[in-house]
């Protein structure tokens, strides 16, 4: 049985409270941090440790703060990025419904060791407990002294806002969600850096909440240990492995970074559901489909990116014999064609495009030449503005590359050969 970090506070019916968070060791790092640390000892802390960013790019964290210069200017800001709103993903739900506390200890943080003097949650409307679960407990830190002006008597003064957002995919991606903030048009925004010049115009930093929410079981158990926790050579940490599809028991699972997909699948998850494994996508829906042959990969980043996967939100998607792979793609393209924020040609244009080509084929209407097409217009996708447009091809390279016989299937009989499945 692997150790429990981030999840060490679950319950089956409602979160920890504050009292439940203190005994399990929490804002334990905080008191030591505020007590004892600079705030660039805690930067090389997380350094040192190898965290890398949990919310799907997988860059350094440490790395991603020392950008900040030493002599940016004031107000600077921390965003925790909750926004989940990609199909199959609700692992950063579980943990904020979980243990809130485990986050703003997390946040405070990461608004020390960046000198920053406040955060800014950005949440959905869909995620309305979780924000009202965030309000009451922001309000419980604050009584304690663990929030707000002075902490816990250090002179540290740092708050968290609450920010409700009208919900679209493309405001998870940072840049976009800065605007959103601002009340603007929220699209990416690749000018600059937003260390230098984020929300406001001011220093910011942006982290998925699961990220932040390592940070105190770092400070308070030291890099190295949360590097032990993973199984993989080069792995640091646990993840959260939302698991979800033709699988007996879908769930969140924590488990060490590296953990074989084949075992999350198998053992944790409970198996095939139904029919033989065919598929899975690895990482969220903007991941490749991944066929039967790479079900022994170690879920973690450099293990996936060796055979031309991502581990993304590590979100698992599972499909079995009798799923039809072109109809599973055409409704994800359906959802990233709709979600586009329309910024650029490729993604304003090439994705309803690629959505009925896929139609067709799943219609039986295509030739293929159809299929030919399909693939340079995936392709094309890496010409885009941002990271969105190839995030929502993935899944159709992956069926291209790994499951060309089932669109050639769909040509040949002129119809989905899994309809009525």
């Amino acid at each position: 049985m692997s150790e429990k970090v981030l999840l060490q506070n679950r319950r089956p019916d409602r979160p920890a409270t504050l009292e439940e968070y203190r005994a399990s060791g929490g804002y334990q790092a905080l008191a030591k941090v505020l007590g004892e640390m600079q705030p660039h000892e805690l930067t090389q802390a997380v350094l040192d440790s190898g965290l890398k960013g949990r919310g799907g790019a997988g860059f350094p964290t440490g790395r991603k703060w020392s950008f900040l210069r030493a002599d940016a200017p004031h107000p600077r800001y921390i965003i925790p990025n909750t926004d989940e709103m990609e199909p199959g993903t609700f692992k950063d739900r579980i943990l904020v419904g979980c243990d809130p506390h485990q986050i703003i200890e997390g946040t405070i943080l990461a608004g020390y060791a960046n000198q920053a003097q406040r955060a800014i949650i950005f949440i959905r409307p869909s995620y309305e407990p979780e924000a009202e679960l965030f309000e009451r407990e922001f309000s419980r830190a604050r009584d304690e002294g663990l929030l707000g002006e002075n902490i816990l008597g250090s002179g540290f003064d740092f708050d968290i806002a609450l920010h409700r957002s009208a919900g679209r995919y493309i405001c998870g991606e940072a840049s976009a969600q800065v605007r959103a903030i601002q009340g603007e048009r929220p699209r990416p925004d690749k000018e600059g850096h937003m260390t230098d010049s984020g929300l406001w115009g001011r220093p910011t930093i942006v982290n998925n909440v699961e990220t932040l929410a390592c940070l105190p079981h770092i400070l308070r158990n030291g890099p190295d240990w949360f590097k032990g926790l993973a199984v993989s050579k080069g792995g640091a940490g646990t993840k959260l492995f939302g698991v979800s599809g033709m699988v007996a028991k879908p769930d969140c699972y924590e488990l060490p970074i590296g953990t074989p997909l084949r075992e999350i699948i198998f053992e944790h998850a409970g198996g095939m559901k139904g029919g033989a494994f065919k598929a899975c996508l690895p990482g969220g829906a903007s991941t490749k489909l991944l066929a039967p042959k790479d079900l022994d990969v170690a879920m973690d980043f450099e293990a996936l990116a060796a055979i031309g996967h991502r581990l993304g939100t590590g979100a698992i998607i599972v499909f079995d014999e009798g799923a039809c792979l072109v109809s599973a793609c055409l409704n994800l393209v359906t959802f990233f064609a709709r979600e586009s924020c329309g910024w650029c040609t490729p993604c304003r244009e090439g994705l309803p495009y690629m959505r009925h080509l896929l139609l067709k084929i799943e219609l039986g209407e295509a030739d293929e030449g159809c299929i030919d097409r399909l693939g340079e217009l995936a392709k094309a996708m890496d010409h885009s503005y941002c990271g969105f447009a190839p995030g929502a091809a993935a899944p159709v390279i992956g069926l291209l590359e790994n499951f060309r016989d089932e669109l050639l299937e769909h040509v040949a009989q002129g119809c989905c050969p899994f309809k009525g499945n």
